[in-house]
């Protein structure tokens, strides 16, 4: 096709372009000075007057073209706008980046995007008041979704997930004779490689996504050696190349490198406050030495030896897998906790898939997704189903109906706490334009989303930008609503909020037909949501606050820092404080005088999140142990790490998003750093709040405070939280 002539050969646009480059500079004002929901004169002046002052100072031929153009014409621009016939349009700026960056060298295009933000800047300046200077919150928004239209962020090359390989972590490698012999080997020799793409073939996806694991007893010992342990949260699934793995269920904690869990008696609490050493993080050395697990370093990071693994075995052992079986899939693709633990038997190999690619690997070989996907049905789909309230009404038939016909779908990165500490400060709608879409206010509605895994975030639009109204975690329900008024009323409303994801989200999708066919019919009344009122053409569920509410600034400082992830989040109302340290005090003695939080955070209004352990429901620092150390609590489920079994690697520290783990080095009774004996450097533990696991009356911080600011909240139960903030 012959390319359109441009309108000036000293301007390399052809008219249709340039007349889009012309109204960029309009649609920043609009965009900017309609943030606020007005515009007003002072912001027009200075438009004018902004246009006019680029003009003439600027080196740029474009950039005084298209805004003496802007300029002669903003009074038809104007009208236009006043007669409905142009709105804010944001992706009329995208079309124009584009016409930029396909016909101009990348600085004259920078250089010209750049005029545009700095108009955008000066505009929402001009607003803030008599003297003007103050930019608000919807008008900073506004600019950042600007910048974000603009692409005027930092440019680097984008990091590849195979920059560096799975095997790579532990210093192994995956050579071509490895390669060729897992290609030899079920499932892979039954897998065609022409259905996987050019950019990540089978072979690329084994060699950067898995790694093979060889475990050989040791010498002195014939001893097992732990693979994964129940509880864990893994990201990663095994199949067994060679020799043979036992699975063991409900082994005694102390086995695996827990924490022997209980409760303190009434004098072993009360006697805390003479025995407590009066030097920091004291530890009795001898103790090091009782555990019935063995750590060595060697090829392969550390090895987690089971001592006594024949009696384990053959009191707990449940089941046997040899060469071929597959195991951990579930956690890895769902982020549940492991359901068994697995130890070898003798020398075995086993070859470990990261989560990406057996992700990868499913979506090009239909055989292994069928497979996946028909074990979880079996063995966990249908008690999930049974556990929502929607659904605990339906016969074992009907039940069996619905769940033949669950979608799963996953978004967002596993690895999520890595992305957000690099992102946590940059701008909220910076922020919102990275979390992905995973439903769309206003578009159609395909069916019911059931969150099996991760946070969610619900929003509707907001002027030019989001708001948030709520937030969902593992069980939540989104488009019960809307599915439920079409199919009473007989219309067809579509979405009504976005849903996006907060991190790594794994939802189950029921189709909508299966929904108003199998589950409606026989819902009961009381769980049946309100018709959605129409008003002013926008369709809204009309629900009633019902009891204290969290308002809207609140919530969004929950949603964005994440904190919705805890669930004993240290929350402190700065108004009641009287920075007595009560509460510091109190953590100490209850762990040998060394206190476990920082009454340190970030702050919204009065209220303070502290540097305390948040005993998430989604404990990424458990992910990536090598011994074990850092569990939940067989109690109450609270994140404990078993000091014995640390071995001060800081994964734990590294992973957790909030700061909230903190490495220490250690002393014995006397005060002196205990050493490491290879490297002669004091050794270092993971530390952190355990909420108090083994005392009688719970969190010690939270009794001690005398003017009731200080709340272990759980985040999950909104409900308690708005009562608790609106006192």
């Amino acid at each position: 096709m012959e390319e359109a002539q441009v309108a000036n050969p000293e301007m390399p646009f052809p008219e249709d372009e340039l007349e889009v480059l012309q109204t960029m500079p309009f649609q920043v004002f609009l965009l900017v000075a309609s943030a606020d929901g007005t515009v007003d004169k002072q912001e027009t002046d200075t438009f004018v007057r902004s246009l006019l002052d680029l003009e003439g100072t600027s080196k740029s031929k474009l950039s005084r073209v298209v805004f003496s153009a802007c300029a002669m014409n903003y009074r038809k621009y104007w009208g236009d706008y006043t007669a409905g016939k142009v709105k804010p349009d944001l992706d009329a700026m995208r079309r124009g980046v584009g016409f930029l960056n396909k016909r101009l060298p990348p600085t004259d295009s920078r250089s010209f995007r750049s005029h545009l933000y700095e108009l955008g800047v000066a505009i929402a300046k001009s607003s803030g008041g008599i003297l003007g200077g103050a930019i608000s919150l919807q008008e900073r928004m506004v600019l950042d979704q600007i910048k974000i239209g603009l692409d005027l962020g930092q440019a680097m090359e984008r990091p590849k997930r195979w920059d560096k390989t799975f095997a790579s972590d532990l210093g192994l490698e995956m050579t071509d004779d490895d390669l060729d012999r897992l290609l030899k080997l079920d499932p892979f020799r039954k897998m065609d490689p022409k259905k996987f793409p050019g950019s990540s073939p089978l072979r690329e996806i084994l060699r950067n996504d898995a790694r093979i694991m060889r475990y050989t007893p040791s010498k002195q010992k014939k001893d097992s050696e732990i693979v994964v342990r129940q509880g864990d949260y893994g990201s990663s699934a095994f199949l067994v190349l060679s020799g043979k793995v036992e699975v063991v269920i409900d082994a005694p904690a102390a086995k695996l490198g827990r924490t022997d869990q209980k409760k303190r008696t009434f004098m072993e609490s009360f006697s805390q406050l003479w025995k407590n050493p009066n030097r920091p993080e004291v530890r009795d050395p001898a103790k090091y030495k009782t555990s019935g697990l063995e750590n060595l370093k060697g090829a392969g990071g550390v090895h987690v030896f089971l001592n006594d693994a024949p009696v384990v075995i053959k009191n707990w052992g449940k089941a046997e897998m040899k060469a071929g079986a597959i195991f951990g899939e579930q956690s890895a693709l769902g982020r549940v906790p492991r359901a068994a633990s697995i130890v070898t038997v003798g020398d075995a190999e086993l070859l470990e898939i990261r989560w990406q690619g057996l992700r990868d690997i499913m979506k090009n070989d239909q055989a292994l997704k069928d497979y996946i996907y028909k074990a979880y049905r079996e063995r966990t789909l249908m008690g999930a189903l049974r556990a929502t309230p929607i659904f605990r009404h339906l016969s074992d038939p009907d039940l069996v109906k619905v769940a033949d016909q669950v979608q799963f779908e996953t978004y967002g990165d596993f690895d999520w706490n890595k992305t957000y500490k690099k992102m946590a400060e940059e701008s909220a709608s910076v922020r919102l334009s990275k979390e992905p879409l995973i439903v769309e206010e206003g578009q159609y509605l395909n069916g019911l989303i059931i969150v099996r895994a991760g946070f969610t975030r619900v929003t509707e639009k907001f002027g030019s930008g989001e708001r948030t109204l709520s937030y969902l975690g593992p069980g939540g329900i989104h488009g019960l609503d809307e599915i439920a008024h079409n199919w009473r009323k007989k219309q067809n409303v579509p979405w009504q909020h976005s849903l996006r994801s907060l991190g790594y989200v794994d939802v189950l999708v029921i189709p909508t037909s299966v929904i108003e066919q199998v589950v409606l019919p026989s819902l009961p009344p009381n769980l049946l949501p309100p018709p959605i009122v129409q008003h002013q053409a926008t369709a809204k569920p009309a629900k009633a606050a019902a009891g204290p509410q969290i308002e809207t600034d609140m919530l969004e400082f929950l949603v964005e820092n994440r904190y919705i992830n805890g669930t004993a989040s240290m929350m402190i109302d700065i108004d009641r404080c009287t920075r007595c340290d009560d509460c510091v005090r109190a953590c100490a003695s209850t762990h040998n005088n060394n206190p476990r939080f920082i009454r340190h955070g970030r702050q919204h209004s009065h209220y303070m999140i502290a540097n305390a352990c948040m005993h998430c429901a989604d404990p990424v620092c458990m992910i990536g142990c090598p011994t074990g150390a850092i569990h939940r609590s067989a109690i109450q489920g609270q994140v404990v790490i078993n000091d014995q079994t640390c071995i001060g690697c800081a994964t734990c520290a590294n992973s957790c998003p909030y700061h909230n783990i903190r490495m220490i080095e250690i002393r014995d009774k006397s005060g002196n750093f205990i050493l490491d004996e290879g490297s002669n450097m004091p050794i270092v533990k993971a530390t952190k709040c355990d909420l108090c696991f083994d005392q009688l009356g719970g969190p010690a911080c939270q009794r001690a405070c005398p003017h009731d600011a200080l709340k272990r909240v759980d985040m999950r139960d909104t409900g308690a939280l708005a009562a608790w903030l609106n006192r």
